[in-house]
């Protein structure tokens, strides 16, 4: 065996002396990396626990659209699984609602090109739960660049905190605004004073006592509703108020619409926004005082002519009122009836008289009966009392700790119980004989009481009613008597209304042999309903017989109306002629005529006219009935129209002595409307008013105008109409009353109302006997 050198044995040794170390530091190295692993992944598993817990759910969006989130991501939208793609998540199966799927895709989308943040709120399909999503790019040490970082959170309950939050603001607004509407509605003045106790706030009722335009003015001019009182001013008033943090009450007077009144000023301190004041009217108050008074004299001077006995005692136990049918009743006499009569006393008067029940211990009874002061609630109870008498106490305390008993003697109801029995047959006698078909259903439904009437119209035989069906079979069994079978179902909905709704409905129904019968379904105090059926074939046929007439009279109407504008048109050719003859001859074509024949000529001419006239009216009143008055639509200037009218019949109003006079205001105006139409409507109300009125008479036109329309109003102080004929005053070819000359109020006023009418406006007469007539004709401004 060869030995090696030593040389060489040396580097062996270096050799694997450091292939030993290094072994040892590599062995070192390992387990430190080791540690470092191990505590890095008890770290990564301690944040995804605290991921798993927290109240946001992270979840990443690559930019090829790949979802990464934790699984309970799939719990929050419904689903089974977290989506694999944001695709399928938006997709219509994806389980979000429509809309906010599109929004979620768009902002995601604006996110990875523009690299913006987005807040937005998503709802699961189907699910109350409101999620909150918080999205922007993720940084780069968390992906790669595109990736998009979606914070999730539930914000269901944060999201009802703001609809509670903005219910309670918008409670809030109607609680305010509602305090400021009854404070502005409050019956009685109502203001507030600022820091330098000057009014800043008044309410209707303050600046109606004060006889204020508005309350800006109230305030603009400092109006006090009360005036000083000893030397103090209401603002100094109100000032001590504020001074003392305390609310302040006065009694002064007041002067409202010219009566002295004593109210009852209060002025309260609101702090650093200054004094609240109102004002009560005691006046009001005091007369309610005495009229209580008046009313508790009047109770008890009614409770002394009621049958029962009343007597009241005070929270004393003293006796305070009691009635005369209770002296009557026990036997007492009036100093019994003083108030130092105490509650026991009055039992022992009553037992002394034989009036109470028998009790082995009348001294604890008594006592007993003292508990009825303080019961919370009423008693009532029954007593049996010799020789066969029942009396029925009821014991009511009073708020102010007294006591109420009230003894009623019950022996004639006793015995009139006895006799129901025989009422209740009477009752079915009676029932069966009526002429109405009569049937009582229980609140269930069921068929509880009929009557023969109802078995004979309906053909049923006994033995189906008597097993009281139900509303719906049994009208379902009966169908086919009815005309229309599906009508049955009418019946069954009556009879719920009537018990289950309590409320009375009724109708009519036809049966198959042609019978009509009307019906009722009535709700009864105890829950039943009660169905009633009256035979009405008979009305039915004079119903439509009257219907026929009514159809011939308005034929015959109609054909009276194209009679009268037939030979209205007719009238007028001969009326012509009348009128130009009598023309020619006045302007002498025949001849001289002698003054005579000249007088007979002018009278023909003045007839021809007012026939005219008259026919002209009687076209207008039957073209206005068949709605065809021609209207032009053209501005008109109102006064000049009325005051051209006064002029015109000046000459005629002068010849009686009769003064026409004019009140028109200003803001007459125009308005749009046909103004021969006008002129006539308003020249037939001054026409009758001259008329009528009696010599050196009156005869107002008053006008005046708003925004919206023009009102002219003509009154005299004429003898005036009666009521029971005003109503038929704006008849067509209606005659009513007569002037000094023997002159009737025509055709006028039928067409005042058809021209005013025709214009949109109204017409309306106010008149008292021997106090004169008011009309007044009201027109829109028109277009």
């Amino acid at each position: 065996m060869t030995s090696l050198p030593p040389l060489t044995l040396a580097i062996a040794g270096a050799v694997l002396a450091l292939w030993m170390a290094l072994s040892l530091w590599a062995l070192l190295t390992g387990l430190s990396l080791r540690r470092s692993s191990r505590q890095a992944r008890g770290q990564a598993d301690r944040l995804a626990d605290l991921l798993q817990s927290a109240p946001a759910i992270p979840m990443l969006v690559r930019s090829d659209g790949r979802i990464e989130a934790p699984d309970r991501l799939a719990n929050w939208l419904g689903r089974t699984t977290v989506p694999a793609f944001l695709s399928e998540l938006v997709s219509e199966e994806g389980g979000l609602e429509p809309e906010h799927s599109r929004s979620l895709a768009a902002e995601v989308k604006a996110a990875q090109r523009g690299g913006r943040s987005f807040v937005l709120p998503i709802r699961a399909r189907g699910s109350s739960r409101t999620l909150l999503v918080r999205g922007g790019p993720a940084g780069p040490d968390l992906a790669s660049p595109g990736t998009i970082v979606l914070w999730i959170f539930d914000a269901t309950e944060s999201q009802s905190q703001i609809e509670e939050l903005r219910k309670r603001v918008g409670d809030y607004r109607e609680a305010l605004e509602a305090l400021s509407g009854v404070i502005e509605a409050a019956p009685m003045p109502v203001w507030h004073r600022g820091a330098d106790q000057r009014l800043s706030l008044v309410n209707s009722a303050y600046v109606r006592s004060v006889d204020g335009e508005s309350a800006q003015q109230v305030i603009e001019q400092g109006i006090e509703l009360v005036e000083a009182v000893d030397g103090l001013s209401p603002s100094a008033s109100a000032a001590r108020a504020a001074d003392a943090n305390a609310p302040t009450a006065r009694m002064v007077p007041v002067t409202i619409d010219g009566e002295r009144r004593l109210m009852r000023v209060v002025d309260v301190p609101l702090g650093p926004v200054g004094v609240a004041g109102y004002a009560i009217d005691m006046q009001e108050l005091e007369e309610a005082r005495a009229e209580l008074r008046h009313l508790v004299q009047a109770n008890r001077d009614m409770l002394d002519r009621l049958s029962a006995g009343v007597v009241q005692f005070g929270s004393n136990h003293l006796l305070q009122f009691c009635n005369q049918p209770f002296l009557s009743i026990f036997g007492l006499s009036p100093e019994m009836a003083t108030a130092d009569t105490h509650f026991d006393r009055v039992l022992d008067a009553m037992r002394d008289a034989g009036l109470v029940p028998e009790t082995a211990d009348f001294p604890a009874w008594r006592k007993e009966k003292g508990e009825w002061f303080q019961s919370p609630n009423a008693r009532e109870e029954h007593w049996r009392l010799r020789d066969g008498v029942h009396m029925r106490v009821y014991a009511q305390p009073l708020p102010d700790g007294g006591l109420l008993l009230i003894f009623e003697d019950r022996t004639e109801h006793v015995q009139l119980s006895s006799a129901r029995d025989t009422l209740l047959r009477v009752r079915t006698a009676t029932l069966d004989n009526l002429f109405e078909a009569i049937a009582v259903f229980a609140a269930d439904g069921r068929l509880h009481l009929w009557n023969s009437r109802f078995r004979q119209i309906w053909a049923v035989q006994e033995v189906l009613l008597a097993t009281h069906p139900r509303v719906d079979e049994l009208m379902s069994a009966l169908a086919d008597r009815l005309a229309r079978p599906q009508q049955s179902s009418l019946v069954h909905q009556l009879i719920r209304a009537a018990t289950v709704e309590r409320r009375q409905r009724g109708g009519r129904i036809a049966f198959a042999d042609g019978r009509y019968f009307e019906f009722a379904a009535i709700p009864l105090p105890d829950g039943n309903a009660l169905f009633v059926m009256l035979d009405i074939s008979d009305s039915r046929r004079i119903e439509q017989a009257l219907r026929d007439r009514n159809e011939a009279l308005e034929d015959a109407d109609r054909v009276k109306t194209a009679f009268v504008s037939n030979m209205s048109y007719e009238l007028r050719t001969p009326l012509t002629s009348i009128a130009g003859f009598a023309e020619m001859m006045q302007s002498g074509y025949a001849g001289e005529l002698t003054p005579q024949a000249r007088e007979y000529v002018d009278a023909i001419i003045a007839s021809t006219m007012r026939l005219a006239r008259l026919i002209d009216n009687v076209l207008d009143l039957t073209q206005g009935a068949a709605g065809g008055l021609p209207i032009e639509r053209k501005p008109v200037e109102v006064e000049p129209l009325v005051t051209g009218l006064a002029a015109a019949f000046e000459e005629k109003a002068q010849a009686r002595g009769v003064t026409i006079a004019l009140a028109l205001r200003p803001n007459l105006g125009t308005i749009v409307g046909d103004e021969r139409r006008i002129r006539q409507a308003v020249e037939h109300v001054v026409d009758n008013a001259v008329r009528f009125v009696q010599d050196g008479g009156r005869v107002l036109i008053h006008g005046e105008g708003t925004h919206k329309s023009v009102r002219i109003i003509v009154s005299d102080d004429g003898p005036g109409i009666e009521s029971r004929l005003q109503a038929r005053l704006f008849d067509s070819f209606a005659r009513f009353g007569r002037n000094a000359a023997g002159e009737t109020t025509g055709l006028g006023l039928p067409l005042v109302r058809q021209f005013v009418e025709s214009h949109g406006g109204s017409v309306s007469l106010v008149s008292e006997p021997g106090q004169g007539t008011i009309v007044t004709i009201e027109l829109p401004r028109g277009e």
